[in-house]
């Protein structure tokens, strides 16, 4: 269907219901309007961005003439009208950002699944309590013992981490404002969002290329340092370079913002670090997106880097900042991608976006880059379940410092394998899930997991050798399910990339018969579509979560169980 070319044109509508994606549907003149940074209800005045001229088109709320009650001032500097793709609603209260995800949430399981089950959107739970079974560990650079999750110097950059989750915590029936999502590379996120990152709980690499970063030991648990804290503001430096930093606890809204752990920045033909405009190649240099955490950013702008490279942050589980700076992908000159849009203009918006060249862009990330350590180690140190993990610093593990020790959690509750059984963990990371799962089965149970991404194979081997009921795979998922053969596995649990499990998937794991599958996905719509397989193949949903694992974007993630 073709229609009017409408970009660059100003309409004022009256926004509808929310959209996966996060934008809200307006019509005018019998075709819909995808509108940004609007909230349900408002009159805008939409500029159209994006127009191919079918039944829909793209458009960005330039002026809100009738807001709704909802409604903050924006938290986000770089996202905005012409924009980054960072955060799509930091402009709403978190109450009503999580609103909106339970209503696209619900609608994509309506459709897609002919489900609709009665669920609340969930905050990450605030790390609280202490751990009891953690090893403190030498730091690599100075041979001095650093705390797990103690505030340390990042690499050179003090983050405060340990004094962040001990302001952070507080009952959940409180939750701080903005403690909701996160803008994913849309994607994440499996990146995923913006967060795009492919895996969950630890695994495949993170190519979201927005911003974030979070304090200390991944989960529901705080860490060593903050008994430290408790009590006494004193503080304690050695120096640069030269162990850990003990401050006192920061202001009580220290989790309003800085959750994420994780961020991939671009860099742009000047040298500058920054973020990618809102589907667009085109990098904003500005860092000031409120969703890494404190200190995660500190000089990275004033710094000159490769143009066309790439810059991975991560803050890892003892307090430590890696800094990596990866070498241009093939393809670019002089750090920008030779592209156009159709209209004939290099670079900037675009009146049909640049789909072959977001295509490009992802394969690119996943191609073998050099990488050169800037700060830190280069390998993160992380924590779920007192269980300590190392894992390249530019390698995949949940952008919100609280996801893989919650999601952990549930997949525990939920799986309830006996002693002695069999289970799967698929698209399994660095065996985040296969740890508590072989801790459920014992040594006497066998925990089989797959995972394509042979670093995070190797990587999960080494932190599981103690359990050598637990034997990781570096394989095809479809691959290998195909290749089973013999008893049947009591539990599966699946936390596939943003795209979903799939048909063949889905189908060659119920020819199986496990008792349980667990399910874990980042992205709506794919979620619903698995959530309507597994019905298909005769097992029907027994509990979901939804977890409002990105605070400020459209991104959540969503956990169900199903039964035959």
């Amino acid at each position: 269907m073709s229609g009017p070319d409408w970009y660059g044109e100003v309409f004022e509508v009256r926004l509808g219901p929310p959209g996966h994606g996060g934008f809200c549907v307006a019509r005018h003149e019998g075709r819909v309007l995808f509108v940004r940074h609007g909230l349900p209800g408002e009159l805008v005045r939409a500029l159209v961005t994006e127009d191919r001229g079918g039944s829909f088109c793209r458009a960005d709320a330039i002026d809100i003439l009738d807001p709704s009650p909802d409604r903050v001032p924006a938290t986000c500097p770089v996202s905005g009208p012409g924009g980054a793709g960072c955060c799509d609603f930091t402009f709403a209260t978190p109450e009503a950002q999580r609103a909106l995800k339970h209503q696209v949430v619900a609608d994509q399981l309506r459709r897609l699944a002919d489900w609709e089950p009665d669920f609340t959107v969930e905050p990450i739970p605030v790390p609280v309590g202490l751990p009891t079974g953690a090893v403190a560990q030498p730091d690599s650079r100075t041979g001095l013992i650093a705390l797990p999750g103690s505030s340390g110097r990042t690499g050179g950059v003090t983050t405060s981490l340990g004094a962040t989750l001990l302001a952070g915590s507080r009952p959940e029936s409180q939750p701080t404002a903005g403690a909701s999502e996160v803008p994913e590379p849309a994607v994440p996120a499996k990146s995923r969002s913006g967060p795009e990152s492919e895996s969950r709980a630890g695994g495949r690499p993170d190519t979201t290329a927005v911003t974030g970063v979070a304090p200390g030991r991944i989960g529901g648990v705080a860490t060593h340092v903050a008994s430290a804290l408790i009590g006494s503001p004193a503080t304690h430096d050695p120096g640069p370079g030269r162990g850990v930093r003990l401050v006192g606890p920061p202001a009580a809204d220290a989790y309003a913002g800085g959750w994420r752990s994780r961020v991939r920045l671009v860099v742009d033909a000047d040298g500058r670090a920054g973020v990618h405009r809102y589907r667009s190649t085109e990098v904003i240099a500005d860092l000031r997106c409120p969703q890494p955490m404190a200190g995660a950013m500190e000089g990275i702008a004033e710094r000159q880097w490769t143009p066309g490279a790439d810059l991975v942050v991560a803050v890892d589980g003892d307090g430590m900042r890696h800094l990596v700076e990866v070498a241009p992908a093939g393809g670019e000159r002089g750090g920008q991608r030779e592209w156009r849009d159709r209209g004939g203009r290099a670079g900037g918006s675009v009146r049909g976006g640049d789909r072959r060249s977001t295509a490009a862009r992802r394969a690119a990330a996943h191609s073998a880059r050099t990488e050169r350590v800037v700060d830190g180690t280069g390998r993160a140190v992380q924590y779920v379940a007192e269980r300590r993990w190392e894992l390249s610093a530019t390698g995949f593990w949940q952008p919100h410092y609280g996801a893989a020790q919650c999601y952990s959690d549930v997949v525990a509750e939920w799986a309830d394998a006996a002693p002695g059984a069999l289970v799967w963990d698929l698209y399994c990371g660095v065996g985040v899930f296969a740890a508590r799962l072989a801790g459920q089965v014992g040594d006497a149970g066998f925990v089989h997991g797959v995972e394509f991404a042979r670093t995070a194979v190797t990587e999960g081997r080494a932190a599981l050798r103690d359990m050598p009921w637990v034997d990781l795979t570096a394989e095809r998922v479809e691959r290998w399910i195909h290749e089973q053969s013999g008893a049947a596995p009591d539990v599966v649990v699946l936390d596939p990339p943003r795209a979903g499990a799939g048909k063949d998937v889905i189908n060659a794991l119920s020819e199986h018969s496990p008792r349980r599958v667990i399910h874990i996905g980042c992205d709506p719509a794919s979620f619903a579509r698995d959530v309507g397989l597994y019905r298909s193949a005769g097992y029907h949903p027994v509990a979901l979560r939804v977890f409002d694992a990105f605070p400020g974007t459209h991104h959540v993630e969503c956990i169900a169980a199903f039964e035959r």
